[in-house]
């Protein structure tokens, strides 16, 4: 059974129910019964391995020399379980695919896309469900050069546009680091405001309560953000 099943299920057994809500956040970030078992999971890493993985990744990948290419090792072991190392809250954008860009297997990150790479509500109890359940040590908050989001965020900003659909709810989301851009007088709109997007998220990631960030300040999970160059392959942090 699925770790989300389990938790619909402990719901309906109302074994949470009459909890208070401080005593919930404290159960939950102590890891409930219902997660995976911590011990010898390969995800057991600290934050700073789990960052180091990554960077190592990144390295082969802009290389070319990346070492994931058979995706079919693993298939059976991945189908009773999954113990990922890095959540990645990456951009929608075509262009950027996490696993290739870091260089890691199937099961080796806990991925939330969303075009402009910001947290939601759906986004951060996905990410709290990577921290929690699945044990995942870091998050990384990943934009990326040229985002047509952060890009049409500016145009709204500076020459008003009105866009159709949802996609507002998308700009006002991103405003604020397009905003805080500008103030800068950057001689680059489009690259600070990516930065500035990527920092915003990161802030209100770590101090997400009540789960993220007792975890970030028990030192279990750490929260960091990166900019993916397209044309190199590069992930500088930031």
């Amino acid at each position: 059974m699925c770790g989300f099943c389990d938790v619909s299920s402990l719901t309906r057994r109302g074994l949470l129910s009459g909890a208070a809500a401080a005593s919930t956040a404290a159960t939950l970030s102590r890891r409930p019964v219902w997660a995976q078992s911590a011990s010898l999971a390969p995800n057991a890493i600290s934050p700073d391995e789990a960052l180091k993985r990554l960077q190592e990744g990144n390295s082969r990948y802009a290389d070319n020399t990346s070492t994931n290419r058979d995706f079919s090792v693993g298939r059976v072991a991945r189908a009773s379980a999954q113990y990922p190392f890095a959540s990645i809250l990456s951009c929608a954008d075509s262009r950027l695919a996490p696993e290739l860009a870091f260089d890691q297997g199937l099961g080796d990150l806990f991925v939330v896309r969303v075009a402009g790479n910001f947290v939601n509500e759906d986004g951060l109890a996905s990410l709290e469900y990577g921290a929690v359940v699945l044990g995942v040590p870091l998050i990384v908050v990943l934009g990326h050069s040229n985002c047509g989001a952060v890009n049409a965020t500016i145009k709204v900003v500076q020459e008003g546009t009105t866009l159709p659909g949802h996609l507002p709810s998308l700009i006002n989301a991103i405003r604020p680091a397009v905003e805080a851009a500008q103030a800068k007088s950057p001689a680059d709109l489009l690259k600070e405001a990516t930065v500035e997007n990527v920092r915003i998220n990161v802030k209100y990631l770590m101090g997400a309560k009540p789960l993220v960030a007792d975890l970030v300040a028990r030192g279990k999970l750490k929260v960091t953000g990166a900019v993916y160059d397209i044309s190199t392959g590069k992930v500088v942090p930031v």
